[in-house]
């Protein structure tokens, strides 16, 4: 398998993102993240989305860190920092949740509070399935967990489309479009840098084909049986989208209705914000997980 590596000086003088990138290395990959606050804190995991990387959260992590919690948001394989493959053909759904577990065990992360959005929902709810002991609170924001069975909205079905055959893929201009606020010159570069070209790109071109989508996709069985487990979750289980997102407006639904663990948390919709909600609402979005922490301490 070639792997690309996005030269260091692609990340210089990022607006807003002053974070020392930190590196872990998972099947031959080196796996890029950030980890602000106390080791001994009560960890928030922040896992982005498509196509876009940790920069994503960095209005989230200096209020979740001066709350007295610990962020970490690691850059899956093929984005940010992280390492890249350079064929299609070699990714997969079932390898990056395989490289994110690798991820949890090298840092072995417990008392984990899940915040994912897009991608980072598919990945992150089954880490959380999967290896339910290290997880104790989950913030589910514009995303979800296809099996194949739901009719996929307009809107996605264009963007995996276009993702697939449009001969220009421009990551920042595709982040801006998915936000209702103006991104800077300088946010949409910073999109833009982990890809110098093309051959960086594959993928931020696979994921939107890698979602389940038919009932024949090869990730149904193991995402059916992430279902099994969290139509068992007992442990607090918000959700918190927002209200102008085409892709998964109105989606929460399904996990308040499913998931035991929603009854009784303080749910929201939150106005004006894109699909891209940490953009437009970064830091009212760290406010809804710090409270939603502090609500719920561990048990015992």
């Amino acid at each position: 398998m070639k792997i690309l590596r996005t030269p260091e000086s692609r990340f210089a003088e990022l607006p807003g993102f002053p974070f020392e990138p930190r590196y872990v290395e998972i099947d031959g990959f080196r796996i890029h993240y950030v980890d602000e606050g106390g080791p001994a804190a009560s960890t928030v995991l922040l896992m982005h989305g498509e196509p876009t990387w940790s920069y994503l959260y960095r209005h989230m992590i200096p209020p979740i860190v001066g709350a007295g919690l610990r962020a970490v948001a690691p850059d899956f394989v093929g984005f940010g920092r992280s390492d890249k493959p350079a064929r299609i053909r070699d990714l997969s759904y079932a390898a990056h949740v395989r490289w994110m577990h690798g991820f949890l065990d090298a840092l072995d992360l417990h008392d984990i509070t899940l915040v994912c959005q897009d991608w980072g929902s598919l990945v992150g709810l089954r880490l959380a399935a999967e290896q339910p002991d290290r997880f104790a609170r989950i913030v589910l924001a514009n995303g979800g967990l296809p099996t194949g069975e739901q009719q996929m909205p307009r809107a996605f079905r264009y963007w995996r489309a276009f993702a697939r055959w449009s001969p220009w893929f421009p990551v920042g201009r595709i982040v801006q479009s998915g936000t209702v606020r103006r991104l800077s010159p300088g946010e949409i570069r910073a999109y833009d840098a982990p890809f110098p070209s093309f051959r960086y790109k594959a993928a931020a071109r696979a994921f939107p084909r890698l979602v389940p989508a038919t009932p024949g996709d090869p990730a149904r069985a193991d995402n059916l049986a992430a279902w099994q487990v969290l139509e068992r979750w007992q442990k607090p289980f918000l959700t918190a989208f927002s209200n102008r997102d085409p892709i998964t407006r109105g989606g929460y639904r399904t996990f308040q209705e499913r998931v035991p663990g929603c009854a009784g948390q303080a749910h929201t919709v939150m106005k004006n914000g894109g699909h891209f909600l940490q953009e437009d609402l970064g830091p009212e979005l760290a406010g809804v997980v710090i409270e939603f922490v502090r609500a719920n301490p561990p048990a015992g």
